[in-house]
C-alpha cells in the first residue's frame, strides 16, 4: 500500500527514541540557543560561538523541522529571511535543557557562577514557566545576554 515509509527504530525504548530526534550535539544547542538566547535565524546560529558549519547547520535545521522540533517562517520584514521558532514538541524539552545545564555546571569547574545555578536550581519551575511564556507570547527576549549574563525571571 502507497505511503509513508515506516522509520526504523533502533528499539522500543522511549530513550533510545528521544536520542534519534535530538542525540546530537548540534541539534540540542540549535534548541538551546532558541530557547535561551532567542536565536532565531540562520545568521544568529551561526554566530552563537559554537562554530557550527553552515552545512551541519542547514542540515540539523532541515532535521528538527522534519522531526516537528521548529518551525520556519519568513521574516518580519525581509520576507526572504527565514526564521526558526520552536513547536509546542520542541518548546516541551525545556525541562530536560535546565536539567542538561545544571548537571553540566555541577561537573564543570569552568561553568557559570555557582550562586546563578543555585538560584536556577531553587527556582526552576519559575526559569520554566518563564520560557513557556516567551513562548506563547512570541517574546524573543534571551535568557542569556551574549555576554553569559542570566536575564533570570
Amino acid at each position: 500500500m502507497p505511503g509513508r515509509a515506516k522509520t526504523k527504530h533502533r528499539s522500543g525504548c522511549p530513550v533510545s527514541k528521544s536520542l534519534e530526534i535530538v542525540g546530537d550535539r548540534w541539534s540540542l544547542l540549535i534548541i538551546r540557543d532558541m530557547m535561551i538566547r532567542g536565536v532565531r535565524n540562520f545568521k544568529e546560529f551561526q554566530q552563537s560561538g559554537e562554530g557550527i558549519a553552515s552545512n551541519i547547520l542547514a542540515d540539523r535545521l532541515r532535521k528538527l523541522t522534519k522531526a516537528g522540533m521548529i518551525s520556519s517562517e519568513a521574516g518580519e520584514t525581509d520576507g526572504r529571511k527565514v526564521n526558526y521558532r520552536l513547536t509546542q514538541k520542541g518548546i516541551d524539552l525545556a525541562p530536560v535543557l535546565l536539567e542538561l545545564l545544571l548537571w553540566g555546571a555541577r561537573y564543570d569547574d569552568q561553568a557559570a557562577p555557582s550562586a546563578v545555578m543555585e538560584a536556577m536550581a531553587k527556582h526552576r519551575e519559575a526559569i520554566i514557566a518563564d520560557v513557556r511564556r516567551r513562548w506563547r507570547n512570541h517574546d524573543y527576549t534571551p535568557l542569556q545576554s551574549r555576554t553569559g549574563e542570566w536575564l533570570l525571571p
